[in-house]
């Protein structure tokens, strides 16, 4: 951002300042030399002191202000830009989409299973599939998440945020009417695996476009509602395989509602504009005219901001990450080589991210789910027989506490979140190994260990991984991190999944809970050591003051 030096005075009306230490400042400002600001210093009296600072002139009076007090101590604020929530909205939803669509596949595929194994209920021939078989009708869009994790990370910042998301919702719409219309097993797999492509590109441009196309003061919101849309189309796929569960072809319905849902995100993201800030990436890396890039770029954010086509507000925040972009890649390659993922800013960054969304998995989050059905059942509650409604029930929580985290991670911060949240992760995985080992007698401990465990695994891990990953690479190997962060994701998924029957057998279930109840300690520390809280800055923050 480029600095001003306007003079300034002291009015009534307070604009609160960040500082380096635990003073509270309110300041207004006309336009005047010098700066006077009322600093409150806990349990001493207050008193007045005048500072030197240059403000930069933002639109309607907005500001961002440096000062240094005479003592030497920097004061700064934090940036805001003015938005309105409903030229926000559009840019959040056609994304979001993707995040749902995933989440949808999950909640559909519990019920299909059923369905489609059904003498009575699948309206096929073939309905006598081998566990093996059955497993790849399951699991086949979760190979197909991990192929297009692989190809997103060559190919995503040569096709942008934007055109990466519509070959997903593409993808999304072929692999679900394939699977719908399937005339045998072989092209059930098919779709079931192009599908699972369409996840893998989602779950990697979602999150790049949200963050870097939403205001820097809303992005932990917006991300973490993208996690409410995974739950809630979750949510979406159990209600559709209880309502046609006595369908005879039930499954096909099943899986051929994700085909609309997708044909309206392909539309949504057609009619939005490209990621402003991969547009000046590009011009950086020198594959097209600076000059072209900016203006293409300032069209772009007039269109997300619903401003004039061109405006000057656009073109100042253009100017100025323009220039953030030539600072940052000063005798540097503009464009990361295919390994500097793992090298210098960007290994830190792949640390962080990487590490949360493994310990995401690995702390046992399919496993403790699998278990949810037996566990409700054991407690007494008599809908539990049902599958079906266990798992609208859990959904139901889930997006319960998923709102919590969407309404808080830009108060709160990630950090505590993070910590809450996998502190009692850790206590649940505990309790639930004592229930199996000596607790067996009292089924609400079993109970209340399970809902807890979902309750802090949707206010922690589960949206805020996600919300680190899509924030903390740098801009020029911000798509690859993110691709080898979501291969990480969901391969580590995979793992867990497959490793669960064997280790369960091996250990029995009290020594698995308590095993993964070890690994959520560990994560816990890995959280308190290394995890540092980005909520208030923006991207370029992030990599100036966290990375460097």
């Amino acid at each position: 951002m480029a600095w001003y030096n306007p003079t300034v005075t002291l009015s009534k009306p307070p604009l609160l300042i960040r500082s380096k230490s635990l003073i509270s400042n309110s300041c207004h400002f006309t336009a005047k030399k010098v700066i006077q600001c009322t600093r409150n210093y806990p349990l001493m009296a207050r008193k007045k002191q005048n500072f030197l600072g240059k403000v930069a002139l933002l639109p309607k009076g907005m500001l961002r202000l440096k000062v240094s007090a005479s003592s030497g101590e920097e004061v700064e604020s934090g940036y805001l830009e003015e938005f309105s929530w409903s030229s926000v909205i559009l840019p959040f939803i056609f994304p979001a989409l993707g995040g749902l669509l995933f989440g949808y596949d999950i909640g559909a595929t519990s019920g299909a299973t059923i369905s489609l194994k059904s003498p009575a209920l699948s309206g096929t021939t073939w309905y006598n599939l081998s566990a093996v078989q059955l497993g790849l009708v399951v699991s086949g869009s979760l190979y197909g998440a991990l192929i297009g994790s692989i190809l997103a990370y060559p190919f995503a910042d040569f096709l942008g945020r934007r055109r990466e998301l519509i070959i997903a919702a593409i993808l999304y719409l072929s692999g679900g009417s394939l699977t719908a219309y399937a005339p045998g097993l072989g092209a059930l797999l098919l779709g079931r695996l192009v599908y699972g492509l369409g996840i893998g590109l989602a779950m990697h441009g979602a999150p790049l476009y949200i963050a870097e196309t939403c205001p820097s003061q809303i992005r932990g919101t917006l991300i973490s509602l993208k996690e409410l849309a995974i739950v809630l189309g979750i949510l979406l796929g159990y209600f559709v395989g209880s309502y046609e569960i006595d369908v005879i072809g039930g499954w096909r319905y099943m899986f051929g509602l994700s085909s609309p849902i997708a044909l309206l995100m392909g539309i949504g993201m057609w009619t939005l504009p490209p990621s402003p800030r991969w547009l000046l990436l590009r011009a950086i890396q020198g594959k097209g005219p600076l000059q072209e890039y900016k203006e293409k770029a300032i069209g772009a954010l007039s269109k997300l901001r619903g401003r004039p086509a061109g405006d000057k507000v656009s073109e100042k925040q253009i100017e100025d990450t323009i220039i953030s972009l030539k600072t940052a890649y000063t005798d540097e390659e503009a464009e990361g080589n295919f390994l500097e993922v793992l090298q210098g800013p960007s290994l830190k960054a792949f640390k962080i991210g990487g590490g949360l969304v493994l310990f995401q998995q690995i702390t046992g989050q399919p496993s403790v789910l699998y278990y949810a059905g037996s566990i409700l059942q054991s407690a007494g509650f008599s809908a539990a027989a049902d599958a079906a409604r266990v798992s609208v029930v859990i959904g139901i929580f889930k997006s319960l506490m998923t709102a919590v985290a969407v309404l808080k991670a830009d108060d709160l911060g990630r950090r505590p979140l993070l910590i809450g949240g996998v502190s009692g992760i850790a206590l649940s995985l505990f309790l639930l190994s004592a229930y199996y080992k000596f607790l067996g007698s009292y089924p609400l401990v079993a109970a209340s260990a399970l809902l807890l465990y979902v309750g802090c695994y949707q206010i922690s891990f589960g949206p805020i991984s996600w919300l680190m990953v899509s924030e903390i690479f740098p801009l020029r190997t911000r798509g690859k991190g993110i691709s080898l962060a979501v291969l990480t994701n969901f391969g580590s998924n995979a793992i867990v999944t497959f490793a669960f029957s064997p280790l369960k057998e091996l250990l029995g279930a009290e020594n698995l809970f308590l095993l993964f109840g070890v690994i959520a300690l560990l994560s816990l520390l890995f959280v308190v050591t290394s995890v540092p809280e980005t909520k208030g800055l923006t991207l370029e923050e992030i990599e100036s003051k966290i990375l460097k």
